[in-house]
């Protein structure tokens, strides 16, 4: 019975694999189809190869544009929440005060509640700072809706670090911040490797908060100008909507495969640790 449990689970996740391509292979197809074909004509799972689709579609959704925004809002809201979820993660973990573990309980507390849900009260702020259809307004609210995580991830994992990594510093010297940037943050490539790879595909998918704060066409992020481009066509041209959905996926899939290894590696030592 053992030497067939083996086989089985191996088809089993060759199966859910298979179920997880076929939506993606489905949406290569139609987005390589000629304008004229209709889907459910001829071979079913060979397009027609129809590579201007891709030319067209960059043109006249002007998804270039977005992904410029989305990137400054995703790169800019991780180098934030990077440089300060570490350093409040630092003083949390090193410092275990009452002040700190009321800080870190609040911010615990800030991650069950829907970001949707601040939308109002954010908006009015917003509009007092002149930050709407800005992308560094943008910055701010996404910055504050991942700050939490960021902040729990990196206190969990430099508790586990121990403390005489600090002291070796300070008797060599290092005082304060020095430890921090010099010893311990590039210790903690796999907690920001995990950071963003948890927060950065939702930061460069936000629809939730950029519907509301990026108004204007020039400064939508992907998922809006996608929103757009869908509703103009009304399904008449899936060509057109599968050609620009392949396009915006292309550069999620790239970072994610780039920072793979680092994510299991992140999860991995951090369970280890904990």
């Amino acid at each position: 019975m053992k030497h067939l449990m083996k086989p089985l689970r191996v088809t089993a996740l060759l199966l859910i694999c298979l179920m997880c391509l076929i939506p993606f292979y489905v949406l290569l197809v139609l987005s390589l189809n000629a304008p004229s074909r209709v889907f459910y004509e001829g071979n079913l799972f060979v397009p027609t190869f129809a590579w201007s689709n891709y030319a067209e579609a960059w043109t006249r959704s002007r998804v270039g544009t977005a992904m410029v925004n989305s990137a400054v809002i995703t790169f800019g809201t991780l180098g934030l929440t990077v440089l300060l979820g570490g350093m409040a993660g630092y003083a949390i973990a090193r410092r275990a005060t009452l002040y700190n573990k009321a800080v870190f309980s609040l911010l615990i507390g800030c991650m069950m509640i829907p970001g949707i849900i601040n939308t109002v009260p954010l908006y009015t702020l917003m509009r007092r700072i002149d930050a709407i259809n800005t992308l560094w307004g943008m910055v701010l609210v996404c910055s504050t809706l991942c700050l939490p995580s960021g902040v729990f991830i990196y206190t969990t994992f430099i508790r586990s670090l121990p403390r005489e990594l600090d002291e070796a510093a300070e008797v060599d010297g290092c005082t304060g911040a020095r430890v921090y940037f010099r010893i311990i943050f590039p210790i903690l490539k796999p907690a920001t490797a995990s950071f963003v790879i948890l927060n950065g595909f939702g930061v460069w998918n936000n629809y939730a908060q950029a519907v509301f704060f990026l108004q204007s066409r020039a400064k939508q992020n992907i998922p809006q100008a996608l929103s757009v481009f869908f509703q103009q066509f009304g399904g008449a041209k899936w060509h057109l909507m599968s050609a620009t959905a392949v396009i915006a996926i292309v550069p999620v899939v790239i970072i994610f495969l780039l920072f793979q290894r680092q994510f299991i590696e992140g999860l991995t030592e951090g369970a280890v640790k904990g």
